[in-house]
C-alpha cells in the first residue's frame, strides 16, 4: 500500500486539503437563460433556539465514544489497552512461537550433528567431493 503513494506525486497534497463543498451543474435549467448553477452539497441547516450542540462543545476531551465524558474517558482508555498493549503481548508471543517457517533451527542441528559423527569416525568433516566417488557408476565412453 505505501508503495503506491509516490505514485501519487504532486495531486497527494491537493487531495489531502479542503473537500469539495459544492457542485456546479452544467445542465441546461428549465426557465433560465442556461447559466450554471451552483448547489451546496449539504444544505444549510436551520437557526433554532433549542439545535444540537457539538460533543466538543460539552466535553473538549471528546475521544468519539459516548456523549457522557466519564464513560467517553472510560471507553477510549479500555480501547487503547486492548488496542495496543494485548495486541503487542499476545502479537508478540504468536510472533516468537510460530514454527520454524524455514526449517533454520533444524538445518543448524543436523549441521551440528553431522558435524560430530563425522568427528567420531575420524573423517574429514568437509571434502572436496559432493558425492562419494567411488559409489558413481560412469558410463563407459562406448555407450554415449
Amino acid at each position: 500500500m505505501l508503495t503506491r503513494l509516490p505514485r501519487l506525486g504532486v495531486s497527494l497534497p491537493r487531495l489531502l486539503c479542503n473537500p469539495p463543498a459544492r457542485f456546479v451543474s452544467q445542465s441546461k435549467a428549465s426557465g433560465s437563460a442556461g447559466a450554471a448553477s451552483v448547489t451546496e452539497l449539504h444544505p444549510p441547516e436551520e437557526k433554532s433556539g433549542h439545535g444540537e450542540v457539538s460533543p466538543y462543545v460539552k466535553n473538549p476531551d471528546y475521544h468519539g465514544f459516548s456523549q457522557d465524558p466519564v464513560v467517553d474517558e472510560w471507553n477510549m482508555r479500555v480501547g487503547f489497552f486492548f488496542g495496543i498493549s494485548v495486541a503487542l503481548v499476545i502479537g508478540g508471543a504468536f510472533v516468537h512461537y510460530l514454527p520454524d517457517h524455514g526449517m533454520r533451527e533444524w538445518a543448524r542441528r543436523e549441521a551440528e550433528r553431522v558435524v560430530l559423527q563425522r568427528e567420531q569416525e575420524g573423517v574429514p568433516v568437509l571434502s572436496e567431493y559432493y558425492f562419494d566417488p567411488e559409489k558413481i557408476v560412469l558410463p563407459s565412453s562406448g555407450e554415449q
